[in-house]
Order: C-alpha cells, then sequence, then structure tokens
C-alpha cells in the first residue's frame, strides 16, 4: 500500500508521542546520573541526524526534554536555578537549531545542557551536605566529570570517599563539603584547560563544529568556577572572564579568528586554581617536579647512542617522566606564577623545550645530543632551586612513593615488550629511590616493614618470590604483576606506618593525666585561698571566689572552642601544623614542669596569691570584684595551660580522643574537689603532687619523643637512624621511642634538664636554709 505524506507524518508523530511516555515513564526511575547521560546520548544522534533526517533529530531533542522533565524539574528550578536557567536555554537554542538546520548551534546546545547539567548536580550535592541529607547527595554526586587517570594522578574518588565517610559520621558535614568542592572544581578546571587546548587543535585544524562545541564547553566549566575566580580576583574581574568566554562562543560560531580572546584567556587562567592545593600537596607536587625531571636525562642517555635512537623504550620513559614532572608544575604554576611570574614563565618555557626534543626524537625527525637533554634538564633544575618555596624541596614521602611506582610501571612495561635488561634497571632505579627517599625513615619508625620490601624487591622466595629473581630467570609477566601487586601492599603498608600517630588510648592517658594535674593545682589554689573563709562572715566571701573560679572554666572552654576554630582554618598545614604546635606545648610543658619541682615555685606562686588576698581584703569597696578576678585568675591560668597542652594532643590523635581524656580527668580533679569541700577533708597535697608531676615529666618525654618524630617526617629535621638497634612498633606508639640519634638523644636531653632544674632548687633551696639559719644564730660574742 502506498504512503501518503500525510500518513508518514501521523506516524512519525505517534512514535514521537511514543517514545515521550516511554521516556517519561522510565525518566521517573532513573538516577541523576543514568538520567544525564541518555540525554547526552540522545542530543548527539540529533546532531548525527540533523543535516539528513530533522523530524528524527527533533525528536531525540524531545526525548531529551522529557527525560530532564522527569528527573531534574523537580530539584534544579529551587536547588539550581542558574542551571536550570542555562539548560532551558540550551533546549530552545537546540530547537532554533533544528527549525533552521544549524549544526553549529546545536554543537553550542549540547555543550551548554551538559555543563548546566554537571552544574546543578554540583549545586545540589553541596546544599544537600549543608542540609544534612548524606542520602540526596550521594545520590547526585555520580553526576560529574572526572580528571583522567594517568600514573602521575590518582583517581578522582575525594568526593566519593568523603561521602562515604560523613554518611558513617566519620567526619564532619564541613570536611565533607571541603573535599568535594576540592575534588569537583580541581576536575572542571582540568576539563577547562582540556577544552581550551582541544578547541585550539580544532580551530588550527579547522573543524568549525569542534570549534563552536569545545568554545561552549570551555564557557560551561568557568561559569562553575567563577565563584572561586571573584573570590580570589574579585568580581569585576570574574564578569570580565565571563564576558571573554562569551565572546569566545560567538567568535567560534561566528567562524571568526580566536587568536586575540585565546590570548586575552589563557595568561589569566594560568595563574588561577580554582581549589588550591594544600600544604602538604604543594610538597608532594614538587617532590614529583624534581624526582620526575632528574630521570629524564638518566632514560634518554640509554636510549641514544651515536646520534641514533637504540631503545624507544627508553625514549619513551624519558618522554613519560617528562609529562609527569610538566603535570606536577602546571598544578604547582598559578602558586609559582604570583611568587615570581618571569622564572614561572621561563621554567614553562624550557619544560616545553625539552618535550619538543624528546618528541622530536620519538618521531625520529631530530635526534638531540643527550649532552643537550642532561644540559636542558641541569638548566631547569638550577632554576626551580631558585624559583620553589625552601619548605617545598625538602622532600614528600608521598612524592617518593609516586616515583617509585611510576618507576615499577616501566619495569612491567619492558617484560611485556621482553626487554628484562631494561626491566631490571627500572627495578634498581625504583629501589634507589627507596633508599634514597623512605628507607632512613622506615628503619628508625617502622623496621618492620623493610623485610617484606627487601623480599620482594629482590630474591625472596616466599608466597611471591622476588623481582630480581623473577627478572633474571625471565618469568613471565603474570608472574612478575603477582610480585608487583604484592610489593604495592608492601609499599602502601610501609606508607601508612610512616604516617601513623600515637595509640589512641595513650593520647587519652596523656590528655587525662595533663587535665587532672591542673584540676589538683587549681584545687589546692581555691582550698589555700579560702582557709580563712571557713566560719561566720567569712564564708561570704567564698561566694564572688566560687563565681569567679566558675567563670574560669567557662573561659576556659571558650578558649578551647576557639583554639579549635583557629586549628580548623589551619587544618590545611597537616604535619607541619602539628609540629609547630607541639613544639610550643613542649616548651610551656618544660617550663611548667620545671617549676613545679622547683619549691620556690609554689611558695612564691603561693605567696603572690595570698599577698593579693590581704591586699583586697583591706580595700572593702572592692572587695567582692576583688576576690571574685582572684577566683577568675587563679583558675584560669590552670585551664589556659591545659587547652595549650591539649591541642598538640588533638592534632595527632584527634578531637574525640582527647576529649575522653579530658573528661576522666576532669572527673578526678572534681572528685578531689568534693573531698577538700564538701567532706572539709585534708588530703596529702605534695605527694600528690609530686606524683602527678611526676607523669607529667613522663608525658612530656612521650611528647618530646612524637614530636621529634612529625619534624623528621615533614623534613624539618635531620634522620640519624641507630641501624643496631631494633624497637617494636608499640615503643614508638605507646612511648614516643623511636631508633633516632635524634629522638633518643633529646629525650634524655629533656629528662636531664627536668631532673637537674629539680636538684638545682634543693641546692638553692638549701643555700638559703643555711643563710637563714647563719642569720639567727647569735655570734660567739655576743
Amino acid at each position: 500500500m502506498k504512503m501518503t505524506k500525510r500518513r508518514i507524518w501521523a506516524l512519525l508523530l505517534l512514535g514521537i508521542v511514543w517514545m515521550a511516555t516511554a521516556a517519561m515513564s522510565s525518566a521517573q526511575t532513573l538516577a541523576p546520573a543514568s538520567a544525564a547521560e541518555q540525554m547526552r546520548a540522545m542530543l548527539f544522534q540529533a546532531q548525527l541526524a540533523l543535516t539528513t533526517e530533522p523530524q528524527a533529530a527533533q525528536a531525540d531533542i524531545a526525548t531529551a526534554e522529557t527525560i530532564y522533565a522527569g528527573v531534574f524539574t523537580a530539584v534544579f528550578p529551587t536547588t539550581a536555578p542558574s542551571a536550570h536557567t542555562q539548560v532551558e536555554d540550551g533546549f530552545v537554542l537546540a530547537e532554533t537549531a533544528v527549525a533552521t538546520q544549524n549544526e553549529l548551534l546545536l554543537a553550542q546546545a549540547r555543550a551548554q545542557i551538559q555543563t548546566g547539567l554537571l552544574a546543578g548536580s554540583y549545586q545540589v550535592v553541596m546544599q544537600a551536605i549543608a542540609a544534612n541529607a548524606p542520602d540526596q547527595a550521594q545520590q547526585w554526586l555520580p553526576l560529574r566529570e572526572y580528571r583522567p587517570t594517568t600514573r602521575f594522578s590518582r583517581p578522582n574518588v575525594t568526593a566519593t570517599v568523603a561521602m562515604s565517610q560523613w554518611a558513617n559520621g566519620e567526619i564532619s558535614a564541613e570536611d565533607a563539603a571541603l573535599a568535594v568542592q576540592a575534588d569537583l572544581l580541581d576536575t572542571y578546571q582540568f576539563q577547562l584547560t582540556d577544552s581550551l587546548a582541544a578547541l585550539k587543535t580544532a580551530d588550527q585544524a579547522g573543524f568549525s563544529l569542534r570549534r563552536v562545541e569545545h568554545a561552549a564547553l570551555a564557557q560551561g566549566y568557568f561559569a562553575m568556577l567563577a565563584p572561586a575566580f571573584a573570590e580570589q580576583r574579585g568580581a569585576e574581574a570574574a564578569a570580565a572572564m565571563s564576558q571573554q568566554f562569551i565572546n569566545l562562543v560567538e567568535t567560534a560560531v561566528s567562524g571568526q579568528d580566536l587568536t586575540p580572546i585565546l590570548e586575552a584567556i589563557t595568561p589569566t587562567l594560568e595563574t588561577f586554581r580554582a581549589a588550591p592545593l594544600s600544604p602538604a600537596e604543594q610538597v608532594r607536587r614538587a617532590g614529583q617536579l624534581l624526582r620526575f625531571l632528574s630521570l629524564v636525562p638518566v632514560e634518554y642517555e640509554r636510549g641514544v647512542r651515536g646520534g641514533v635512537v637504540t631503545s624507544e623504550l627508553e625514549i619513551q620513559e624519558a618522554v613519560t617522566f617528562q609529562a609527569g614532572a610538566a603535570a606536577a608544575f602546571a598544578d604547582l604554576q598559578s602558586v609559582l606564577a604570583e611568587l615570581n611570574a618571569d622564572d614561572t614563565a621561563v621554567t614553562a618555557t624550557k619544560l616545553d623545550a625539552l618535550n619538543q626534543l624528546l618528541h622530536a626524537a620519538m618521531t625520529g625527525s631530530t635526534v638531540a645530543d643527550p649532552a643537550q637533554i642532561e644540559t636542558l634538564t641541569a638548566e631547569l633544575e638550577d632554576q626551580l632551586a631558585t624559583l620553589l618555596p625552601e619548605e617545598w624541596q625538602t622532600g614528600s614521602l608521598d612524592g617518593d612513593f609516586d616515583v617509585i611506582a611510576s618507576l615499577l610501571d616501566q619495569m612491567e612495561t619492558a617484560v611485556a615488550q621482553n626487554e628484562y635488561a631494561l626491566a631490571e634497571s627500572a627495578r634498581l632505579e625504583a629501589y634507589a629511590m627507596l633508599e634514597v627517599g623512605p628507607e632512613a625513615r622506615l628503619i628508625a619508625f617502622a623496621p618492620e616493614a623493610i623485610p617484606p620490601l627487601e623480599n620482594l624487591f629482590w630474591n625472596g622466595q616466599e608466597e611471591n618470590a622476588g623481582l630480581a629473581y623473577l627478572i633474571r630467570n625471565e618469568a613471565p609477566l603474570a608472574e612478575i604483576r603477582a610480585t608487583r601487586q604484592a610489593l604495592d601492599g608492601a609499599l602502601a603498608n610501609a606508607q601508612s606506618a610512616l604516617s601513623r600517630s600515637s595509640a589512641p588510648e595513650v593520647t587519652a592517658v596523656n590528655a587525662a593525666i595533663i587535665v587532672f594535674r591542673e584540676g589538683l593545682e587549681a584545687v589546692l589554689i581555691l582550698a589555700s585561698l579560702m582557709a580563712s573563709f571557713k566560719a561566720g562572715e567569712g564564708r561570704k566571701l567564698r561566694r564572688p571566689m566560687w563565681l569567679g573560679a566558675g567563670l574560669a572554666l567557662v573561659a576556659s572552654v571558650i578558649t578551647w572552642i576557639g583554639a579549635q576554630e583557629l586549628l580548623s582554618t589551619l587544618a590545611r598545614y597537616g604535619e607541619r601544623l602539628e609540629a609547630a604546635v607541639s613544639l610550643v606545648a613542649i616548651v610551656v610543658l618544660l617550663l611548667i614542669t620545671n617549676w613545679f619541682f622547683h619549691k620556690v615555685y609554689w611558695t612564691g606562686w603561693m605567696a603572690n596569691f595570698h599577698s593579693q588576698k590581704r591586699r583586697l581584703l583591706n580595700a572593702e569597696a572592692s572587695l567582692w570584684l576583688g576576690l571574685l578576678t582572684l577566683g577568675f585568675t587563679s583558675i584560669y591560668r590552670e585551664g589556659f595551660e591545659s587547652v595549650l597542652f591539649l591541642q598538640a594532643l588533638v592534632l595527632e590523635s584527634g578531637t574525640a580522643v582527647v576529649l575522653l581524656g579530658t573528661l576522666a580527668g576532669l572527673l578526678g580533679a572534681a572528685l578531689v574537689g568534693v573531698i577538700v569541700f564538701a567532706l572539709q577533708a585534708r588530703l596529702p597535697y605534695r605527694q600528690m603532687l609530686v606524683y602527678t608531676g611526676v607523669l607529667i615529666g613522663m608525658v612530656l618525654l612521650v611528647m618530646v619523643g612524637h614530636t621529634v618524630h612529625v619534624w623528621q617526617v615533614v623534613g624539618w629535621f635531620p634522620i640519624h637512624p641507630i641501624r643496631w638497634l631494633s624497637l617494636p612498633y608499640w615503643t614508638g606508639s605507646w612511648f614516643g621511642i623511636f631508633a633516632t640519634w635524634e629522638g633518643l638523644g633529646l629525650q634524655l636531653a629533656a629528662a636531664a634538664f627536668v631532673i637537674g632544674s629539680y636538684y638545682l632548687a634543693e641546692a638553692l633551696q638549701a643555700r638559703k636554709r643555711e643563710q637563714i639559719q647563719k642569720r639567727h644564730v647569735p655570734s660567739p660574742t655576743a
């Protein structure tokens, strides 16, 4: 039967209605990420069908709109209104493109809708975290893009892990929001840079459709970064940059020259980072940059002889290491440009020149002399030595482990190509990197981690034979990969061992000792001051002192909260913050312990309080306020000291563990207070203070050991392991004792200082007593 034109249109319309109904029905059960992927597929099909089957293109766009209406319009208009508007405008543009059969407009619309969905998901996730709705956040987070994973970067799982930890109550909503924000902003900044690079390539090749698509994608990605840009550069600069991207899309659509706009955009973006790296990440990237760069001339020289490439694999590895150095430099470039824009630009130019020389050797067009590569690399290293901040050049454990993993990748690649000599060379380089980097710290802090590494690197004959043995016997790739997998696990355990802190039980006990000791001192001060206010009118004078003591407790709590807020704002400094705070705590603890063992401390301190009390009793007018102040100052001093000591423990083991110990210490001090004030009992204060003073001295030694450990981990202190001394893990975790000359030496020095000051004080007191006795003994001639 012959089909009439009217019947064809009727069937087509019926098909559209059927597809829309099916899409609406399935959309009700689609996850946001799946719905977005289906929309992207429909819009891509529409792009393909536009010029040949416009009706089919219209149907695909209608299906995408239906999916959007079924999944997103219930959330976006209220939670992400700007993203909703962007998507809606994109669909309007797509319909205009179909009506005019304009491929460029449809490419623009597709990119606009795609980035609108990503922006909307990002806003929904952040608001769900703020509203304490983990289920909603986890539902929408998969609607995102990822930064490609290479051997020099890890998969983008930070946000996913943070969501899981937050849902399980392991981290706060604020920490989860920061992790998600950093992960997604970093990803979308990479996508922005990648889109601009693809735009330049498409422009040079004359691909008009891809020009428009990548220009619109770049505009959408920058829109997600614009708030961070405005925060760093100001609202006016952000508005100007947004206008540049609007101009970029219009210019791409019109087919005009993009060069002027790209030249205006690129330099600004090179000095901008939406999610700034933490100090620890900066050190890690700097370590990667320096390590990878140093390997480039080594690999290149092995692959070139007499101006001819003799081993393409070695040249490929030189290219790979240069790419790793360039990737690390790109992550640091915005920070370095702020420090020294000229030197940063020179470094970028030299890295690019090195890249071009290596790729020329890869293609065989020009094979540079190895001396030229070595000279250029040396110039780069000299440039970086002056450009990189000094603290970035102290070395990074994470960076060392990254390079070891990369060298082991090279070993596997060589085995896969049956190049066992090259595989052995890569294995030796990886082991050498272990020796010059983490091994010294492992000997000192985690000696139990070394034997498994040695066995797997060399000739171990346990469950997995050692790599040296396997390579020497040209074992198949599967066996080498099995050992490599076991070695990766051993390396991960070693890396974890170097970052672990004290046992939680030790931290809790130390916190309890500190709080109980300071609380006991506060009870003694109050008991001494109130001793003369026991009866009659004197009892009334206790009230302002009690009130002052209560206010001091409140002030101590406020001080704790303030200290926590301050530390949270500095948390990005990680172990460096712990190292600095621990040093301050040790200095104060040394002074307090020294003061305690001096009898002069107690007599002088208490005499000062009693003298102040007598002056107040002689001044009736200011008596009440003065006693309140006396009660406040006498107690707040102890509270302030406790807060200071405890912050170092918080950084080491977390707030919950320290609060548990603090509660135990407070209960003990409160019990002593009840016995003294409610039951009017006399306790052996001196003996109690001596015992707790000895405990504080032990806490001091543990804190010194752990602080030296942290300083060595962050590279602020040298490491000289005592190789003949093997200590179990628990001596470090429980007592802060590690097998290094620096750690044991400083612990002994701290003990000698406290014990020496005690005997010095006793000697001074004995001399003072002799002088007093001499003054009271009558002379023979009297």
